[in-house]
């Protein structure tokens, strides 16, 4: 049998760099000889759960096909979000908790997809479904992955099975997951020690929508204004990779992790669309979005509704 790499998304998050551990953990306990990897460097946050549990970053890789024929993606499946030739290799296994799109194979795969608010809490069910049991540490990479992704269960990305598995996770790991979960998300705001384009980049997606390449960037912080005192120099940052990487339209979500605000940063064209999706106009390049905190949920389908009606 031949060794299979799998990695989540480019700009990994905690959920990207912990799937694709616990998903590789799972597999090779199945039999196969799998390898994570990631397709990027780890954020503050993630490297504060990696230090938290004494785990080791995971191997960055810009391309796959020099190494293997056949890859595993976990925490997306959109080739645009993925590794640099994707088109040239054959997935034979995804694990995700997003939409479908843009994505086909040339031949049948291993594909689990459900709405749950993390890509672990699917992974946890596959352990259980399996019978195989999960490691303390990596119960506690898992119990990081989910708390990052629902923002400590406040996303309303959440669900009730996203909750359960938190609570048996932590059990398994022995971790009070409020007081760490809080600890862990606030690793995350440290803001003034990225540049702009670092800023920017920690946590950024692409979306075809209607023809046009939408970039979506969300930054956590506990002040907004900590982020927008630069936002001039945010927007250059933006404008020079909208030129750079040909995005249309460059989205910053900054969110405010303690009360559950958004202001929505819009750089590029068209803006008609970004106005339609969210009822409202476009002032000094920003928008307020109180109570939005998910991407996932609250901004991109109802930026592909806009851009599509």
């Amino acid at each position: 049998m031949s060794k299979e790499l799998i990695f989540g998304h480019q700009s990994p998050d905690t959920d990207a760099i912990v799937a694709a551990k616990a998903f590789s953990y799972f597999e090779n306990q199945m039999g196969a000889d799998t390898e994570a990897v990631a397709l990027g460097e780890p954020n503050e946050e993630t490297q504060f759960v990696l230090d938290h549990f004494d785990e080791p970053a995971l191997r960055v890789i810009t391309e796959a096909g020099s190494e293997v024929d056949s890859v595993m993606l976990v925490d997306h499946n959109e080739p645009q979000q993925s590794v640099s030739d994707i088109a040239d290799l054959t997935v034979s296994h995804v694990v995700d908790h997003h939409r479908i799109a843009g994505f086909n194979t040339a031949q049948p795969l291993f594909y689990r997809a459900e709405p749950l608010g993390c890509c672990s809490t699917v992974i946890y069910k596959l352990f259980m479904e399996n019978d195989i049991e999960i490691p303390a540490k990596l119960a506690g990479l898992m119990l990081s992955a989910i708390i990052s992704d629902t923002l400590l269960l406040k996303s309303p990305t959440t669900t009730p099975t996203d909750v359960a598995v938190v609570k048996d996770l932590a059990k398994i790991a022995d971790i009070d997951y409020e007081t760490y979960g809080l600890a862990m998300l606030k690793a995350g705001t440290n803001l003034d020690s990225k540049s702009e384009k670092e800023l920017i980049d920690a946590d950024a997606k692409s979306f075809e929508m209607a023809g046009k390449t939408v970039r979506v960037a969300q930054v956590n912080t506990v002040d907004l204004d900590d982020v927008f005192k630069r936002q001039a120099a945010m927007e250059a940052a933006a404008k020079d990779e909208n030129a750079s990487e040909g995005y249309d339209l460059f989205l910053i979500l900054a969110t405010n992790i303690l009360d559950s605000n958004s202001e929505l940063l819009v750089i590029g064209q068209p803006t008609e669309p970004v106005e339609k999706a969210f009822g409202k106009t476009i002032a000094n390049n920003r928008l307020s979005l109180p109570g939005v905190v998910s991407r996932k949920k609250q901004v991109v389908p109802q930026l592909t509704d806009a851009f599509n009606a």
